[in-house]
């Protein structure tokens, strides 16, 4: 699925640089704009075109808006065709669909992201999507963490979902919490884990991405099964992702038993591949999380299982599809494969749309 990415604050911006940096030269990413009132934030985004950083207000006197949601509000409104302007720079008639990235907890992002995404309802029929990074409870506590210290970030939170409601095709949500432990601090921390959300993300929108060399899928994953997946309603959701390495020819070349790729893919013992899929399945479905649910319930759910070609068993696949359907409870699951010979290993995403999530959203933030 083609997206046009736009980052919003300092959050969504670093988020979008990190995506460019990594998926730049894939097709499934249309384009990379960013924006925030920080110039400092702008300069550092090394992996986006210097025409597509773009600071706006001079009102903040080229600084942030220190967690005023209220003033993000008001920019949102006094510059959405400004901003607007800016994103159809881009080639926005290749894009089938937008995603917003914010801050849920900043000011910038959460309050500019609504407006924004009104104007873009009204200029295109194509989903608009919301890439939602929550705050870490640490950011609420000045003695944990001085430097990411953000006294308004839950308020901020559940405002901004609230204006997002009725407005975002779909909110993706993804909990900075979730990828902390042991003390550790989300500042010291930040790189690696908008690592680990570029991931996430370019896994589900990429899956379809293919060119004349890649083995054909059994089952394309296209933009209207992302679509269908994420749901038209403003719904909550959620992307588990999981890995295993297996056995290929590629990786036996790598150690010295043959040059040049075998053109007759290696036999696979069938047992190991049912196995291989059946845990990476398992693991995408009951793993970490962007964002925990209460019991693992969805409306609906989009299962890819990708890797070596030979290693995509298909009844393996198909015996998973039916045991993810009673672990999600979705009335509507989908599912696709995404052949790739040129990885040492199997994959598997889950994406679960309209759940029930199980951190602060509903309850409030969760202490340190």
């Amino acid at each position: 699925m083609r997206i046009h990415a736009t980052g919003i604050g300092g959050a969504g911006c670093r988020v979008v640089n990190t995506l460019a940096g990594e998926y730049g030269g894939r097709s499934f990413l249309n384009g990379a704009v960013a924006f925030d009132t920080d110039v400092n934030t702008l300069e550092q985004l090394s992996a986006i075109d210097p025409e597509q950083r773009y600071r706006f207000s001079d009102e903040a006197g080229g600084n942030g808006l220190s967690g005023d949601l209220s003033r993000g509000q008001a920019l949102g409104e006094e510059y959405v065709s400004e901003l607007s302007r800016v994103i159809d720079r881009g080639t926005l008639s290749r894009a089938e669909g937008f995603l917003l990235v914010i801050g849920l907890g900043g000011a910038t992002g959460g309050g500019v992201a609504p407006e924004l995404i009104r104007n873009l309802n009204r200029l295109t029929e194509e989903p608009v999507y919301v890439l939602g990074i929550l705050p870490a409870s640490t950011e609420a506590d000045t003695e944990i963490d001085p430097a990411a210290y953000r006294p308004q970030a839950a308020a901020n939170t559940q405002e901004t979902l609230a204006e997002l409601t009725g407005l975002a095709t779909a909110i993706i949500c993804f909990d900075n919490d979730n990828w902390l432990s042991g003390g550790q601090q989300f500042s010291s921390e930040r790189d690696r884990i908008n690592n680990v959300l570029v991931e996430h993300i370019a896994a589900v929108f990429g899956a379809g991405d293919v060119d004349d060399t890649t083995a054909t899928a059994q089952q394309v994953v296209d933009a209207s099964d992302i679509n269908r997946a994420l749901g038209s309603d403003s719904s909550i959701a959620t992307i588990g992702y999981a890995t295993q390495t297996v056995k290929t020819q590629q990786a036996k070349s790598r150690f010295g038993l043959g040059i040049f790729k075998s053109k007759t893919p290696p036999e696979v013992d069938t047992s190991e591949a049912v196995r291989a899929i059946e845990t990476v399945i398992r693991k995408a479905a009951r793993g970490k999380q962007t964002l925990e649910t209460t019991d693992g319930h969805a409306d609906r759910t989009l299962l890819i299982v990708g890797g070596p070609p030979e290693w995509l068993n298909r009844q393996a696949i198909a015996q998973g599809r039916t045991w993810l359907t009673s672990e999600t409870g979705s009335s509507a699951l989908l599912s696709g494969d995404a052949p790739d010979e040129s990885r040492d290993d199997v994959f598997a995403i889950v994406l679960r749309s309209g759940i029930t999530p199980q951190n602060w959203l509903a309850e409030g933030p969760k202490q340190s």
